[in-house]
């Protein structure tokens, strides 16, 4: 195989941004405000810390205001839940989002419920995902919909294609599969939603046309389990200590890019492929919630 095409999240990400900042000053100018995004924090999580502040520093280069809400780990649920509400009756905040992981002590679901559907620019809440599965409008979750968005930006051809999604969580494998079922582009495929119970699964991600990864398990998909001139989208981001490195660590994610790359037609790098993605389609959301 030829080199595969980089599908550049960054690269992407920044021309949706460009647009959403000419929306965000449409938006300024009718109403006399920004849009705002607020992010609420619970607890000190690395990880979470680190997304929540690119999440900030994108506002600010596409002209929102945003806010972030700190709170200790140690928030009891019915005080974050009090929080909760506090924003979805607050008129000046056109949407938000809880960070997770949460506490162990506090029910994610409840959370996720408790939150206004109208100010769900996660993309969370069950009457978002009813309205993704009918079709009908709505906040569609940031990942799934930055992979459609990546997609057709480099105009990959979906119709009448095969696409394995490996992982079935709530957030990212089980939304993606439904977006690349309907009948819409991207989509139009035929969908296998597999996970870690799947027998002989390499026999099935071999069969995919697009290969898309969200398993959680650094380096688990590798160039024997993708068939050749595949697109693989890998949605898996994890710190691997690497003492030949000043910080200690390097990233990677679920797929094994040294052996998949000699196989796939085009590959998301890690980092800069699928997260800045799920950054700009949050953005997206938010502009959206402020003409609902």
């Amino acid at each position: 195989m030829a080199t595969p095409l980089i599908l550049d999240g960054k690269r992407c990400g920044d021309a949706l941004k460009a647009e959403i900042a000419q929306g965000a000053r449409k938006v300024g100018d009718r109403r006399g405000r920004p849009p705002h995004l607020a992010a609420v924090l619970v607890g000190d999580d690395g990880a979470s810390r680190t997304y929540v502040e690119a999440k900030v520093k994108a506002c600010a280069k596409v002209g929102f205001r945003s806010s972030l809400i700190e709170l200790p780990a140690s928030i009891t649920e019915d005080d974050l839940l009090d929080k909760v509400r506090a924003l979805n009756a607050d008129a000046d905040l056109d949407g938000f989002i809880v960070q997770l992981p949460l506490p162990t002590h506090i029910d994610a679901d409840r959370v996720i419920n408790t939150i206004d559907p109208r100010k769900d620019v996660d993309g969370f809440h069950p009457v978002n995902v009813g309205n993704m599965v009918l079709g009908l409008p709505g906040f569609l979750p940031a990942t799934p919909s930055g992979i459609c968005e990546l997609l057709k930006y480099y105009q990959v051809g979906t119709e009448g294609r095969h696409c394995v999604v490996v992982g079935r969580s709530n957030i990212v494998g089980t939304p993606m599969s439904i977006l690349m079922s309907r009948n819409t582009y991207p989509g139009n495929c035929t969908v296998t939603l597999a996970h870690s119970r799947t027998k002989d699964l390499g026999s099935i991600t071999r069969q995919a046309d697009i290969l898309v990864v969200a398993i959680g398990k650094p380096g688990f998909i590798t160039g024997d389990m993708v068939k050749e001139g595949a697109v693989v989208v890998d949605v898996g981001i994890h710190r691997i200590p690497d003492t030949g490195r000043k910080s200690g660590y390097r990233l990677v994610g679920d797929v094994d890019h040294a052996s998949v790359t000699a196989r796939c037609s085009a590959i998301t790098p890690v980092p800069g492929g699928v997260g800045p993605m799920t950054i700009t389609s949050l953005l997206l959301n938010t502009l959206l919630a402020c003409s609902s």
